[in-house]
């Protein structure tokens, strides 16, 4: 194994994080199941492309919501014991939804409402997720373990829609959800059998009025918090909606189903974890990172627009992919080396309003572009949305 090879697992020899590490992994490819289980639910249900787009706004408009206050939790409570709780809760609405769509009355607006009360959840559990890699591995492994989240992420982008492939047309969609509400047991035994001891809580923030507003202004006095924040705001909103781009590239541009949208999806996960790996190695991130990582995915975006067919879309959205792992993984890591230790929950906070929380403004967007349009018209705005980006933030 080569040195910058060893370099991107680093993190992966502190115990807790290992058995995070493999929680995570089954439990992110369940939910990846999910979610492309349920975006093919309300295409088939509606055979509306702003349909998919309202369904993944729900999703996270919780997290735009209310995710500061997730954030605030997490400052004040032990991140181990609200992921136990956070876990736990994240089965009930895949368990509903295998219930419903199993007994055959599955309704548009019950899937809605599920993804809803998913997101609901997931405004806790994310800003404390990404809060939490750093009391597991320090500071001086931060870089590499958040790039190693990326690459469990991505892994699970790969994984999840192969599953969920492979159940819609062995099994049917409602075992979607079941495997993913399953899969959450893996994730509450990993955090249980952890060693408290060895992790490296932030002292719990101070109780009393006005902790977001307070969060909020430290922000926009620290440069350093804020250019990185702006950015992802823009990329996030207008760029990172491939949730709804994808089966809609699928479904529309080259008039094919599920093994096709799998395709598109396993090509932009293998992407995203090559990039994830080379980030990991680096070990550290700067200003220049970020504005080259929003540039290169601005530009691939525009060449993925226009590819003529499927072979080569999915070789363009494996680039795509690299670079739009980079360019978050950075910015993540960024923010949590930068961030007071008492603000770091509310400041992932921020970054996972701006990143995913930002998804009910750029989710219908998309999705009315690729329905009125194209869905290569959402990807000329996603690499648009790159490119000023990076100009603006030189």
């Amino acid at each position: 194994m080569s040195r910058a090879l060893r370099r991107s697992f680093t993190s992966l020899a502190v115990p807790n994080y290992r058995r995070y590490f493999a929680g995570q992994l089954v439990s992110l490819s369940g939910n990846w199941t999910q979610v492309v289980a349920e975006m093919w639910l309300i295409l088939t249900l509606t055979g509306s492309g702003l349909a998919v787009g309202v369904t993944s706004a729900l999703q996270f408009l919780p997290l735009l919501l209310f995710g500061a206050w997730g954030g605030l939790l997490a400052d004040r409570f032990p991140k181990r014991s609200l992921l136990i709780v956070t876990q736990t809760l994240m089965a009930l609405p895949a368990l509903t939804l295998w219930a419903v769509t199993g007994a055959g009355v599955v309704e548009p607006w019950m899937v809605f409402a599920l993804v809803f009360a998913r997101g609901a959840i997931t405004a806790v559990d994310n800003p404390t997720r990404q809060s939490f890699a750093i009391e597991m591995v320090g500071p001086d492994r931060v870089v590499n373990a958040v790039s190693l989240n990326s690459v469990l992420i991505h892994s699970a982008r790969i994984l999840g829609p192969a599953i969920a492939g492979i159940l819609i047309t062995t099994l049917g969609v409602a075992t979607c959800f079941l495997v993913n509400a399953l899969s959450f047991g893996a994730m509450v035994i990993a955090l249980r059998v952890m060693e408290p001891h060895e992790l490296r809580p932030a002292p719990a923030a101070s109780r009393g009025p006005g902790a977001i507003r307070a969060a909020l202004s430290y922000v926009r006095r620290t440069p350093a918090l804020a250019i990185p924040l702006g950015m992802m705001a823009l990329v996030g909103t207008l760029g990172y909606n491939f949730q709804v781009i994808l089966p809609l590239l699928a479904r529309f541009s080259f008039d094919g189903g599920a093994s096709t949208y799998t395709v598109l999806a396993i090509a932009m996960g293998a992407g995203s974890v090559l990039g994830a790996l080379v980030a990991g190695a680096r070990g550290r991130v700067g200003p220049g990172l970020l504005v080259a990582a929003a540039f290169g995915f601005g530009a691939v975006a525009l060449i993925a627009a226009a590819a003529p067919t499927l072979p080569l879309e999915a070789a363009a959205l494996v680039p795509l992919g690299a670079a739009s792992v980079t360019f978050a993984a950075g910015i993540n890591s960024s923010l949590q080396l930068t961030a007071d230790p008492a603000m770091r929950g509310r400041v992932m906070a921020l970054y996972s309003v701006v990143f995913l929380g930002s998804t009910p403004i750029g989710g219908p967007i998309a999705g009315w572009l690729s329905e009125s349009i194209d869905p290569r018209a959402a990807l000329v705005l996603a690499g648009a949305s790159g490119v000023i980006a990076a100009i603006g933030a030189r």
